[in-house]
């Protein structure tokens, strides 16, 4: 390789350099070496420039794979179940936890000699306990239809004092999992046990251990850690009724009656701008300003509970089950179960009200159940 020489001590004219051999002479390339050097750093830079450019170009083709954004809608009712598999009640406002809706599956009941979880799947007549929040906010349980001494009256949002003297701490089990609970007094829910056909039961409210999302709400998949009360895998659902007209249309011409939208058990109804376009939300903003945000984290991918009527507690042998079964079969993570619903994650709290505008900010095609149960 050819250099150019320039001694360094006629540069700088100083003695004390210029008997220096470490500084005798500067050698820098010559003008032909500047450009294998200028071809060396080309040659570098370029894969760099050809990956952010294939990036480039793969964003612009997954928004090309986009579905459009649905036309904003907004809130026709928020549904709240405070004790899992009981009735539910309808409000026009409430508070968005990143937890769920505040009061929302906060209480369980349980089978007193194992303490796991007692839901609607095993017995449908769980529709029948009635829940009430009153004015002095409490939560007033009851059961008339079934036995007049089935009722309870406790804090909707005890005290840890409270806790302490009317509670016990323990380990309870909803779906194969452990977490805590404060459990409830044999005495409090000795006349609901007719209900469960003789069984011993307990009242329980979710502990302080986090129930922490798995499933598509995994922080893998999420971004974040989120956790839940007593839901099966998420804190929202959402329901749109546009959706059902489109299903209740089907059962009609079944010669079957219409259902509501209760068999579903959502949270957060929206009149929805087309039946099933739920299926591409990928995020949502609450409110005028889009204040509240939540991440749309899979489809809901339902059992037969659809199939119980919650005002007599009687289970239809078919429907709406198979119906949904022959066309709401969409979800290639599970291929047979029909999908009704969208779960969610606030990233947000806050008050929704009914009325409350809708948004859907982001779409995708690439929704696929991951099971939230194992």
């Amino acid at each position: 390789m050819e250099y150019l020489s320039f001694p360094i001590s006629k540069v700088l004219n100083t003695n004390s350099i210029k008997n220096s051999t470490l500084f005798s002479e500067l050698r820098f390339p010559s003008y032909g070496s500047l450009y294998f050097y200028a071809l060396a750093l080309v040659l570098m830079v370029l894969p760099v420039g050809l990956y952010l450019l294939d990036s480039i170009r793969q964003v612009v083709r997954d928004n090309e794979k986009k579905p459009p954004l649905p036309q904003p809608t907004k809130i026709s009712d928020i549904r709240i179940y405070p004790i899992k598999s009981c009735r539910g009640i309808s409000v026009k406002s409430a508070t968005l936890l990143r937890t769920g809706i505040d009061l929302d599956r906060k209480w369980m009941f349980v089978d007193a000699a194992t303490n796991k979880f007692l839901t609607i799947r095993e017995n449908s007549s769980m529709t029948l306990i009635n829940i009430d929040i009153t004015e002095d906010d409490q939560l007033h349980v009851h059961a008339e239809k079934i036995n007049a001494q089935a009722k309870l009256t406790v804090p909707a949002h005890p005290t840890p004092e409270w806790l302490k003297k009317h509670t016990e701490l323990q380990t309870v089990e909803i779906w194969g999992r452990k977490t805590d609970g404060w459990v409830y007094s044999a005495k409090l829910t000795a006349g609901f046990e007719q209900l469960f056909g003789g069984m011993q039961v307990r009242l329980v409210l979710k502990g302080p251990e986090p129930r922490v999302l798995s499933g598509n709400g995994h922080s893998k998949h999420l971004g974040r850690v989120e956790h839940t009360m007593f839901p099966d895998v998420a804190p929202i659902l959402v329901g749109s009724d546009s959706s059902l007209a489109e299903l209740n249309v089907r059962l009609l011409e079944k010669g079957q009656k219409p259902i509501t939208i209760e068999r579903f058990r959502p949270n957060i109804i929206v009149e929805g701008a087309q039946p099933w376009n739920e299926d591409v939300w990928k995020t949502l903003a609450l409110g005028d300003d889009g204040e509240l945000c939540m991440d749309v984290l899979a489809r809901c991918a339902r059992c037969q509970v659809p199939n119980v009527e919650p005002t007599t507690g009687e289970k239809h042998k078919k429907e709406p089950w198979s119906t949904l079964m022959s066309y709401r079969r969409v979800d290639e993570g599970f291929k047979y179960k029909p999908c009704f619903g969208m779960l969610c994650a606030p990233r947000e709290e806050g008050v929704i009200d009914v009325g409350m505008a809708v948004a859907v900010t982001d779409t995708t095609f690439k929704h696929k159940y991951i099971s939230g149960f194992s």
